[in-house]
């Protein structure tokens, strides 16, 4: 199996410097993915999908990932508003409880979670969702994949490791041996290490690039350009992945 895994696009409602930049990047990410030679068995995109969480954001947001041509699975951010992502974006009933979905393609289970809380900028997996996350993983018989958009392990860069995943120790604790690897995003830097024994990928960001401490400079860099997260799996190799730049 193969997979794409894009992070923090921020299209935001603002038409002024800063949204205009943010759509183009996420337009020029759609149409490169679109445009590679082979296929892909999905597209990933763990969090931060809209700005301020506004309900015109998310029609944007759909519209765009619309003209994918690979299924695309989500999951909120902390930049993300539950009611409007479900209502607008999945075209559901919208209430404000965890956005929690499970996937099953090419032979893998992937499970995606809510990591956000309403208001706040760090993550945490409440109740509701550990208990929905331990069922799916007991329940399948395939592989797995755990995505969301906060990392649950210090990255080294202060900024995010200040807002990532609290309690991460609850997420290890409902790991079982068939996950495979955990994903991620919210960093806005594409990373690799592991957490629970499993490797942990962290997707690039597509509307910025986060300036690691020693490199200096402004926290938040748009000069790089979007860049990809490829996944490849099988059962004999596990996960491998390899970055791209557009």
């Amino acid at each position: 199996m193969i997979l794409a895994h894009i992070s923090d696009l921020h299209i935001g409602q603002d038409r002024g410097d800063g949204g205009a930049r943010a759509l183009r990047r996420a337009m020029d990410t759609v149409e490169w993915l679109n445009g590679i030679g082979g296929d892909l068995d999905g597209v990933l995109v763990t969090g931060d999908l809209a700005d301020h969480g506004l309900a015109a954001e998310y029609e944007t947001v759909r519209e765009l990932l619309a003209t994918l041509r690979f299924p695309v699975l989500t999951c909120p951010g902390n930049h993300d508003d539950r009611a409007a992502y479900l209502g607008t974006l999945l075209g559901e009933q919208a209430d404000t409880g965890a956005v929690n979905r499970v996937h099953h393609l090419g032979g893998y289970t992937i499970a995606m979670c809510d990591s956000s809380i309403p208001g706040r900028d760090e993550g945490y997996l409440d109740d509701e969702t550990l208990a929905w996350l331990g069922k799916v993983l007991a329940d399948t018989g395939e592989p797995a994949l755990v995505c969301l958009h906060h990392p649950p392990v210090p990255l080294g860069i202060p900024f995010v490791d200040g807002i990532r995943l609290q309690d991460a120790d609850r997420l290890a604790d409902v790991l079982p041996g068939h996950v495979v690897a955990v994903l991620c995003g919210h960093a806005h830097t594409g990373a690799t290490t592991t957490f629970a024994g499993r490797p942990l990928v962290v997707a690039p960001g597509v509307v910025s690039t986060v300036t690691l401490p020693f490199e200096g400079g402004d926290v938040i860099g748009y000069g790089p350009p979007p860049s990809v997260a490829f996944h490849v799996l099988d059962g004999d190799r596990g996960l491998v992945t390899h970055f791209r730049s557009l």
